[in-house]
């Protein structure tokens, strides 16, 4: 089944976040590397998305470090290791579009991160998510990207 844009957007989003949840467990990158694969070939999506899917995929690790050193930066009342595996990842996911996407606008991030968490994990992981990611994008977006 051939999905339209918006669709693939989100499939594509879903797909990252399991494989970096995935991630998140095993610290393996060949068998995160071999899921993502094999979550791709179950969707039809156009080469581009599927490239983007990767890029996604090998960025957020690579700067796994920074991503949650900012997530750290704007939590309130809350720490880090104390996070659900799945609002960590969704924060990771969209902690990434936010800083390093700059063609993404903020409340696309903000609309799919949120739908990814509820999906995901819980009604209150939606609003939790949602309340961070506003803060970073307050703070790390580009003037450019807050105009978007």
């Amino acid at each position: 089944m051939k999905a339209g844009p918006n669709n693939s957007r989100r499939k594509m989003r879903e797909i990252v976040f399991s494989a970096i949840y995935q991630f998140d467990f095993n610290e393996d990158m060949e068998s995160s590397s071999d899921y993502l694969e094999q979550e791709l070939s179950f969707f039809s999506m156009e080469m581009e998305m599927k490239l983007r899917t990767r890029k996604y995929f090998d960025t957020i690790l690579k700067n796994r470090n920074e991503i949650d050193e900012i997530i750290r930066k704007h939590l309130t009342n809350w720490t880090f290791e104390r996070l659900a595996s799945t609002d960590k990842n969704v924060l990771r996911l969209g902690a990434y579009e936010i800083i390093y996407e700059p063609d993404i606008p903020i409340e696309v991030t903000l609309n799919e991160s949120i739908d990814i968490a509820k999906k995901y994990g819980s009604e209150q992981g939606g609003k939790f998510v949602n309340g961070v990611l506003d803060k970073i994008a307050r703070e790390c977006a580009s003037t450019e990207k807050k105009h978007l």
